[in-house]
């Protein structure tokens, strides 16, 4: 095994150890693998440099349960079925001739995965899997925004992502969020906030997906009070109290039914 292999076989380790305890700290983990600190600092910043774990003060937190967005694929099996149905609402708002811009989420992934019925469309998106999806349908013009790939969110992030979301125009923008808390949503990642926030500078229309655990998370970084989209979609399960609030301050909410 070369010295490259042994690192990264180290690195994927460390990560499952690090999901698997929730918190984990520096002097253990070097320990653990019998390597210095100062090999694990550099094994941790390139872990949160891809998006698997945030380094704190004496270690690393991983906590997908509420603080932490989780792999893909642990994203992909929550709330699979609601996510469809919001998904499949979303896609009733679809014109053809649209340029449809997409973010990084499971949801708006389903969504992707609903588009052949409605082209011709042009999608622009930062999700590798929603790439991949939409490069099979002929009736789809698809435009990839490129930059440092996250695999934590398989989708592309940060400073040079968000100035390729600049160069375009959308005519309708959705996207979801990892938490909403007092009427904004909130992410765990910064170049997320950088990202989606370009991507909501450069769309005439913004559509908000929430399924009703969102309401229940936490998130470090505010991305953006629900006021500033045009459309919240939301599944019956969310809070009835929360749903009137964001009402009563003008946000356009709307119920879809997932139980059918």
């Amino acid at each position: 095994m070369t010295r490259m292999d042994a690192q990264e076989e180290r690195r994927r380790k460390l990560r499952d150890l690090v999901t698997d305890k929730g918190f984990a700290r520096t002097s253990d983990l070097a320990e653990e693998f019998g390597v210095s600190v100062m090999t694990i600092h550099r094994d941790l910043d390139a872990l949160q440099s891809q998006g698997w774990l945030r380094k704190v003060r004496g270690g690393a937190s991983c906590l997908p349960s509420t603080q932490f967005h989780g792999s893909v694929s642990e994203r992909m099996t929550t709330m699979a079925r609601t996510k469809h149905r919001l998904a499949r609402a979303a896609a009733e708002l679809l014109a053809p001739g649209q340029i449809v811009m997409l973010d990084d989420s499971t949801t708006c992934l389903s969504l992707a995965r609903q588009m052949a019925d409605h082209t011709p469309l042009t999608v622009i998106t930062n999700s590798l899997p929603a790439i991949s999806a939409l490069a099979k349908e002929p009736g789809v013009s698809l435009i990839a925004l490129g930059g440092t790939y996250f695999p934590a969110y398989d989708a592309f992030m940060g400073l040079h992502t968000a100035h390729s979301v600049e160069s375009f125009r959308a005519d309708v923008l959705f996207m979801s969020t990892t938490a909403v808390t007092g009427g904004r949503c909130y992410h765990m990642s910064p170049e997320t906030v950088q990202v989606k926030r370009a991507m909501m500078a450069s769309a005439g229309r913004r559509v908000l997906l929430v399924d009703h655990t969102k309401f229940a998370n936490q998130g470090l970084y505010a991305l953006a009070p629900l006021t500033d989209f045009d459309l919240v979609l939301v599944d019956e399960a969310a809070p009835a109290a929360e749903v009137r609030r964001l009402r009563d301050i003008g946000v356009d909410v709307r119920t879809v039914d997932t139980s059918r």
